[in-house]
């Protein structure tokens, strides 16, 4: 039912003149969502204190309920049981819209100023009202969205689970998009793998301070729920002070929240900001996290007041990011962080301070190597660095990821294929695939951590025609991302 009516409400979508792309589906889909579920919500709540002889305040004054606004219904033929939407009551056409836009996106947006604090769900209304708009320009074919979207049945966790399943898959639909939709999607078989490696535990506090889709976020929720002990504590602690996370753009940070919300956080602690335009020098005990799992952007060029901001001046996005974690970790905190394979090699003084900075304070214990094509639409390579802060590095373990095939759209990453990688981190050995290196055995003049595994055949030593059409690829990606930041700065 739920795959059906994403489908529809898309189809409604490509025919409207203000939705033009998958990011325009998702954003327009998640503001209708985001209100069906609030009702979802409130109309619980309200249920939850009649049991206990209490009255519910609703957030939302009542001519901005679900009900009154969206879908007025009435009895059907007169039963007690079954309702229909009240046509004389309903607005539609240009009488929808002009009320959307003029008096429901306003009144939802004055929630930012009324809100006690960013964590409350009255916040987040604010925050993500604040910063839409609605592209439906056809208050028929809004009508329609609406109506779908109120026959979607939220009650149980098994509908819960569908509808955050496919909005994930929207999510990655949106890799498909262009380079603004795949910078919001990490593949999650690499994010279930960090996540296995780091181990994250009740009562820790989990950061990615560039979430994007909030997949790190969403996943980590996931693997810490399905294995913790279900008592209200446990549930209360999961939900309100566990995961956090930061996000820059607008869109973004709308499908983080929204993505949050259906997997099950209420009020989900996302903050809307732009983590760079924070001292690095400013954070203190209070701000630092016992685990950081994130995708950080890279390739893009920060300007000169961004970076004095951070120790290690570089206009590289990334390389910010690296220092803004190693900041944020507790002493004895775990990191596993995606970043650009040249990270490993990069000569210039800011990327050879960036890895000395990074084998001084943390113990950098495995580099995983993936290979060009494992992100959507993208042919750059990556590596994930896992690390704990506290003490220097004294040995790490390389892993070359090899799934034997090209990766790519009709072939993407998948669980199965990074389980011997999951399962050899813990005790580290020598295969073909990976190896170890003291760090006594590292340059000091360049710190150069390059991927050269020794422990190949002699035969395989030569790279196939396939690497090499990988590293062509991965060459053309990086250029084309450098050329596109360059026109954005012109």
């Amino acid at each position: 039912m739920f795959e059906q009516t994403f489908k529809n409400i898309d189809d409604i979508l490509y025919k409207d003149a203000g939705a033009d792309s998958e990011l325009d589906y998702i954003e327009q889909t998640s503001w209708v969502l985001f209100l069906r579920y609030l009702d979802q919500l409130e109309r619980e709540k309200a249920d939850e204190a009649a049991l206990e002889g209490k009255e519910y305040k609703f957030i939302l004054d009542e001519a901005y309920r679900w009900p009154v606004w969206a879908m007025p219904k009435r009895p059907k033929n007169g039963s007690l049981f079954e309702f229909e939407l009240d046509h004389n009551k309903a607005l539609t056409g240009p009488d929808l819209v002009s009320f959307v836009d003029h008096k429901l996106f306003p009144y939802l947006a004055g929630f930012k100023q009324k809100a006690d604090n960013p964590k409350t769900i009255e916040y987040k209304i604010g925050e993500i009202f604040s910063e839409l708009n609605n592209k439906i320009k056809s208050g028929y074919n809004l009508r329609e969205i609406i109506d779908l979207t109120d026959e979607l049945p939220f009650g149980s966790s098994t509908d819960k689970h569908e509808l955050s399943h496919l909005y994930e898959t929207k999510i990655k639909n949106m890799g498909n998009a262009g380079r603004n939709g795949g910078q919001y999607y990490t593949p999650r078989p690499l994010i279930r793998a960090m996540i296995e490696v780091v181990n994250p535990q009740v009562g820790e506090k989990i950061y990615d301070a560039a979430c994007g889709s909030a997949g790190f976020l969403c996943e980590a929720f996931t693997y810490m729920y399905d294995r913790m002990e279900k008592t209200t504590t446990n549930l209360k602690t999961l939900e309100e002070n566990t995961f956090y996370g930061k996000e820059k753009k607008n869109l973004a940070y709308i499908i983080g929240v929204m993505n949050m919300i259906l997997h099950g956080i209420e009020a989900p602690n996302i903050i809307h900001t732009n983590t760079l335009a924070e001292n690095i020098r400013d954070i203190q005990e209070k701000d630092r996290y016992h685990v950081i799992l994130a995708n950080p952007p890279f390739g893009g060029k920060e300007r000169p007041e961004v970076q004095q901001n951070f120790d290690i001046k570089t206009g590289e996005t990334a390389f910010l990011f690296l220092q803004h974690f190693i900041k944020s970790l507790k002493a004895g905190g775990r990191a596993a962080i995606v970043i650009k394979n040249t990270f490993l090699s990069n000569s210039d003084n800011a990327s050879v301070s960036l890895r000395k900075y990074l084998l001084e304070s943390c113990q950098l214990h495995t580099i995983l190597d993936m290979p060009a094509g494992t992100f959507l639409g993208a042919g750059v390579k990556t590596v994930v660095l896992f690390f704990s802060k506290g003490e220097p590095t004294q040995n790490i373990w390389y892993y070359q990821f090899d799934s034997g095939r090209t990766m790519g759209k009709t072939t993407p990453l998948n669980d199965e294929d990074l389980k011997e990688f999951v399962a050899l981190q813990k005790t580290k050995p020598e295969t073909e695939k990976s190896w170890n290196i003291n760090i006594e055995d590292v340059q000091t003049h360049n710190y150069d951590l390059s991927v050269k595994n020794p422990n190949l055949p002699e035969e395989a030593a030569l790279r196939t025609p396939l690497q090499i059409l990988e590293e062509m690829q991965s060459l053309d990606a990086e250029t084309n991302e450098i050329l596109l930041t360059i026109k954005e700065l012109l």
